[in-house]
C-alpha cells in the first residue's frame, strides 16, 4: 500500500479514530431527523484529519504549521458541537466528558507537534 507522510503521524491516527466516534454520533443524530446538525458534526470532525493530511503535503514548515492550526481550530468547533449535542440530549454527560477529553488530548498533541516542527525549522 502507498504510504503518505500523514499516515505515520500519531495526530492523524488519533483524528481518524475520533472521526469514527463522531460519524457514529452523527448517524444517531441524523436518525432523530437533525440532518444539518449531523452533517456539521461530520464536517467539523473530518476537517481535523483533513487539515493534518493536507498540511503534511506542504513544502514548507510554515505552511504545515498553518494547516495544523486550522486542524486545532476544528477540534474546538467539534467540541462546541458536542456541547450542543449534550444540550439537545443526543448524548449524556458521560459521553460528553469522554468526547471532550479525547478532543482535548488531540488538541494538545496537535499543539505540541506544531511546536516541534517549528523548532526543528529554526
Amino acid at each position: 500500500m502507498v504510504q503518505f507522510r500523514f499516515m505515520n503521524l500519531e495526530i492523524w491516527k488519533d483524528a481518524i479514530s475520533l472521526n469514527d466516534q463522531f460519524f457514529d454520533l452523527a448517524d444517531k443524530i441524523e436518525n432523530a431527523k437533525q440532518f444539518r446538525f449531523a452533517e456539521q458534526l461530520r464536517a467539523a470532525s473530518l476537517s481535523v484529519s483533513n487539515n493534518i493530511a493536507e498540511g503534511s503535503g506542504s513544502f514548507s514548515t510554515k505552511d504545515f504549521a498553518n494547516f495544523l492550526n486550522i486542524a486545532r481550530r476544528s477540534v474546538f468547533e467539534t467540541a462546541n458541537i458536542c456541547f450542543v449535542a449534550s444540550r439537545r440530549n443526543f448524548i449524556d454527560e458521560n459521553q460528553l466528558n469522554q468526547l471532550l477529553t479525547n478532543l482535548d488530548i488531540l488538541s494538545r498533541k496537535i499543539t505540541n507537534f506544531r511546536k516541534t516542527i517549528i523548532r526543528a525549522e529554526s
